[in-house]
């Protein structure tokens, strides 16, 4: 089932990347930015309630607190560059370069994480990387 739900969240990466670059136009990126955050917070408690899940916030832990907040703050971040990339360049250009985040997150899951980087990872990282190269140059 979670590939279902990864190959949910590229399509809809995909359709995010076409679709800010065209609500982008002639808008300060900053703030289209913070249009697009209301409406996933909007969109994420509305799951919540929708869901009734609203009662675990009382058994988050402070180590789930911290790490999550963290995660907003580099969710944010990334948004931020994101779209002044996409206002700057191509979404064409931009949109790979944005995806090395594979092999970042690769890197950082064998560092911190202790994950297993195996051949075939380092073949698909190599892959992506001059993939990447190649759609950008």
């Amino acid at each position: 089932m979670w590939f279902w739900f990864a190959l949910g969240s590229a399509v809809f990466a995909a359709l995010t990347s076409i679709l800010a670059k065209i609500g982008i136009e002639g808008v300060n990126s900053n703030l289209a930015t913070a249009i697009r955050t209301v409406v996933v917070v909007v969109m994420a408690w509305g799951m919540v309630f929708l869901t009734n899940t609203q009662g675990g916030i009382k058994s988050i832990s402070q180590k789930s607190w911290l790490f999550l907040i963290l995660s907003g703050l580099a969710t944010g971040a990334s948004w931020l560059c994101y779209y002044k990339a996409l206002q700057m360049g191509n979404a064409s250009k931009v949109v790979p370069i944005d995806k090395l985040s594979v092999i970042i997150t690769l890197v950082m899951a064998f560092v911190f994480l202790h994950e297993e980087f195996t051949p075939k990872s380092l073949i698909g990282c190599g892959l992506i990387g001059a993939g990447t190269l190649l759609m950008v140059l």
